[in-house]
């Protein structure tokens, strides 16, 4: 394996890592908020929009370069 690929592998893990962490700090911002179902819901939607729109152009510029995701 060369480096190149050990450092691709390593980002992907650790962007699936840094997902997870940013959802469990939303989780634990709702529980400690009180927020009840659809305020937890509004925090889930608007937080994990931004996340979820970084992650989304991430996949549009691998597109765009015609590498391979």
């Amino acid at each position: 394996m060369r480096l190149a690929e050990a450092e691709s592998l390593m980002l992907n893990i650790g962007l699936v890592f840094f997902a997870g962490f940013i959802f469990f700090i939303i989780y634990d911002l709702a529980k400690k908020s009180n927020a009840g179902r659809f305020g937890t819901f509004v925090l889930f939607f608007a937080l994990g929009l931004g996340l979820a729109a970084f992650l989304v152009k991430t996949v549009v510029v691998e597109l765009i370069e015609g590498g391979t995701i």
